[in-house]
């Protein structure tokens, strides 16, 4: 049995071996009949079906197990309905199983929400006929989001007609050297002309971003802004978009021009930039943190010319603000739960899946400048 359906099944399932979409999209009706009707018989208040976002995932066969676990992480921002392609190139027949999970801490009589997943495993030969077979399978009216964590670019290409967002991760898709950094960077472009696009890499540089914006937000500290002179940003060795992308946030929000970015003599552990700006020049380097054991950010500092100074440090369960006022005083504070986690950083993906958030693209192209 297919690792999805053996996350989710609680009380209704369904599988078959050499079925078609129809059959499958036949079953999946049936099964919430029958499952409501059961939930009607019962103690509680009912069961009503999720109608917020579709998903399709699409993932080879031998990442099965890893990619139910991380969707099992995302605690109640799953999906209304996940279709899941898993891929095996060797396959001949179309297998499918369904799942029904409703939540399972409700009191008594009260209404529960109830999830759908539904695993199709294909293979090689299915390949051109993708949307044949999800089409049938996603909730037409229902805004859907695509998902392809490990590669497989051109199969997932063919299902975007059918989604709305794509969910793509800059960290997974990157060879750490600049020609991989560029092409994260240039398919997550490309993805942006056609669709709206949630890249993770960019969701973990959130709390730092929210921090500096609030730290920044004063009016005595807004001049600051006008006069900073060097950016520090520690990371991940994966994680080298995520700092870049924090770095093209700044300069897409305070109208910096980015020049190109070097190495430095140190090897390719620091990647070094210049900014312009109205107030002069900023200095900006990417360093990496061999000890960080996560991907994200560990510490982000920025400088100004007056001699303020602002540090963010990764710790447990939050970040913490170093702050060096222009008389010399130093300030330090926890802010806690700023941390989500690599769980936490896909359900925010999900989550929004319906929002939209304007500042990444601008983000985005900005970063890229940095490797023109």
């Amino acid at each position: 049995m297919s690792a999805f359906a053996q996350a989710t099944i609680g009380e209704a399932a369904w599988s078959a071996e050499g079925t078609t979409p129809d059959a499958i999209e036949a079953a999946l009706r049936d099964l919430l009949v029958r499952r409501a009707r059961d939930e009607r018989a019962s103690s509680h208040g009912g069961l009503v079906p999720a109608r917020v976002l579709n998903m399709i995932v699409f993932v080879p066969s031998g990442f099965a197990v890893e990619t139910s676990r991380r969707l099992d992480g995302v605690g109640r921002y799953h999906a209304s309905r996940t279709v899941v392609l898993s891929y095996e190139p060797e396959r001949e027949r179309l297998d499918a199983r369904i799942a029904l999970a409703a939540e399972e801490d409700r009191a008594e009589g009260e209404l529960g929400l109830l999830r759908e997943t539904v695993v199709v495993e294909i293979g090689k030969r299915h390949l051109d006929d993708l949307v044949t077979i999800a089409d049938p399978l996603v909730l037409s009216d229902l805004p859907t989001v695509l998902w392809s964590p490990h590669g497989h670019t051109s199969a997932a290409s063919s299902l975007l007609e059918l989604a709305q967002t794509a969910l793509i991760d800059s960290l997974d898709e990157t060879e750490r050297s600049p020609n991989g950094w560029r092409s994260a960077m240039g398919h997550a472009c490309t993805l942006s002309d056609r669709l709206y696009v949630v890249d993770l890499a960019w969701l973990r540089s959130t709390p730092w971003r929210e921090r500096v914006a609030a730290t920044f937000d004063p009016r005595p500290m807004r001049s600051e802004l006008e006069s900073l002179s060097r950016v520090t940003v520690t990371h991940h060795r994966d994680s080298t978009v995520a700092a870049m992308l924090l770095v093209g946030w700044l300069a897409s929000r305070l109208s910096w021009d980015l020049g190109g970015a070097r190495f430095t003599e140190a090897g390719e552990d620091v990647l070094a930039a210049a900014a312009s700006a109205a107030g002069g020049e900023i200095d900006l380097q990417l360093r990496t943190a061999p000890e960080l054991e996560v991907p994200g950010l560990q510490t982000v500092e920025l400088s100004s010319g007056s001699g303020q100074r602002v540090r963010l440090d990764r710790g447990p369960g939050g970040l913490r603000l170093h702050r060096r006022a222009l008389d010399g005083h130093e300030r330090e504070s926890t802010l806690l739960g700023a941390s989500r986690g690599e769980g936490g950083i896909l359900g925010e993906g999900i989550r929004q899946a319906l929002l939209r958030d304007p500042t990444y693209r601008p983000a985005l192209n900005a970063a890229r400048a940095m490797l023109a």
